[in-house]
């Protein structure tokens, strides 16, 4: 079958590689979404680090960040593992 005055060449060749191409898009999709995740995972430890209204003296201040990393890293490395377990 010639579709379209044999301009595309041959139709199976055709297929096969729009199936390819299909398929690497959707690995790109799929880099991006895991990028975004972890850009989101240091966005949020970010933001709730700068939340905190540090006082005290030196190792005051360092339990009160350990404090709320003990909250929000859980989280942030759920939201990593996830997004690479989609790599796989």
């Amino acid at each position: 079958m010639e579709g379209f005055g044999g301009l595309f060449g041959d139709p199976d060749e055709l297929q096969r590689r729009m199936a390819e191409f299909a398929e690497s898009m959707a690995g790109q999709q799929k880099l991006a979404g895991a990028d975004n995740a972890i850009q989101l995972a240091v966005a949020l430890t970010v933001a709730a680090i700068n939340r905190i209204n540090i006082q005290g003296t030196t190792e005051e201040q360092a339990e009160q960040i350990r404090r709320v990393m003990a909250v929000v890293f859980p989280e942030a490395v759920t939201l990593v593992r996830e997004a690479r377990s989609g790599l796989s």
